[in-house]
């Protein structure tokens, strides 16, 4: 009987190395419970999507590192630092978690203006059915924001150092970038929180002459088209909801017509606890 358990023993440790190595033979993989996977951008042709995936539930760190370079590249090209971007884009898509950001890779709550060509999406906003940009990746939608801030009332902002992130984040929020009191702050505390500003670069006096030449050229050739642009009114999509006395998850994610999961995605918590003055991400 027990040279009988051995061989049954030995038969079944063989059958379970045998399923491993056809797994691995064939590249199967086996994802986290909860998890699903959303594909990323491509760097080729537009709407192709890359393997780069995020889960839905999309951290911070996971969402500064799958961007930090697109960040950069615009940094270099624009002079808007990368942490503000980055910033920005953590806080208007909730680490990547909105729907806006999920369904229509549009990281930055960019709305529809009369110049706009591309594909749109309806969604409640400031009024039932506003319209919202879509793009192919969320390449697009990064440069997207780059030239967006191309205009007349942000041109102060391209002459501060692409390393100046206090400066763009309260230049942003004087020139009604975002209508939140706190804007500036929260940018900041992002900034701060997850040392965005390591990716910030300097540059010599000769590189911001040329970089600032390269950009007025192009915000001057936009001001024709200003006034049409003007016509939506300019991003933010983003409601922020400051955590009173008596104030549960429950009772905050009822009022905004969420989940309590939705609520603890948008805001990377892991648990159920909330402190009184806290900001919370509560639109999706």
């Amino acid at each position: 009987m027990r040279k009988v358990s051995v061989f049954l023993l030995f038969i079944v440790l063989f059958t379970s190395c045998l399923s491993k190595k056809d797994a691995i033979r064939t590249g199967q993989r086996y994802p986290a419970a909860g998890q699903q996977t959303y594909p990323g951008p491509s760097k080729g042709k537009p709407g192709k999507q890359s393997s780069q995936t995020l889960t839905r539930s999309s951290t911070a760190e996971a969402y500064i590192e799958r961007f930090k370079d697109i960040a950069i590249a615009e940094m270099n090209t624009y002079g808007i630092p990368a942490s503000i971007k980055l910033a920005q884009a953590l806080l208007e898509s909730g680490n990547g978690n909105s729907t806006l950001a999920r369904n229509s890779n549009n990281h930055f709550g960019i709305k529809c203006t009369s110049n706009w060509q591309g594909r749109t999406v309806l969604k409640d906003d400031d009024n039932p059915d506003d319209c919202f940009r879509v793009y192919n990746n969320p390449e697009e939608s990064f440069r997207d924001h780059s030239e967006f801030l191309l205009r007349k009332r942000y041109a102060a902002l391209f002459e501060l150092d692409k390393n100046d992130y206090v400066g763009w984040a309260r230049g942003l929020k004087k020139a009604g970038y975002a209508t939140n009191p706190r804007y500036a702050e929260l940018l900041i505390s992002l900034i701060e929180r997850y040392e965005l500003y390591r990716f910030d670069r300097s540059e010599s006096p000769r590189e911001k002459n040329r970089r600032e030449e390269a950009v007025f050229t192009e915000l001057v050739a936009e001001i024709p088209q200003e006034a049409r642009k003007e016509e939506a009114k300019p991003t933010v999509a983003m409601t922020i909801h400051k955590v009173q006395s008596g104030d549960t998850l429950y009772n905050i994610a009822r009022k905004y017509n969420l989940s309590v999961e939705e609520l603890k995605i948008l805001n990377n918590l892991n648990g159920e606890s909330i402190l009184l003055g806290q900001l919370l991400l509560v639109s999706k």
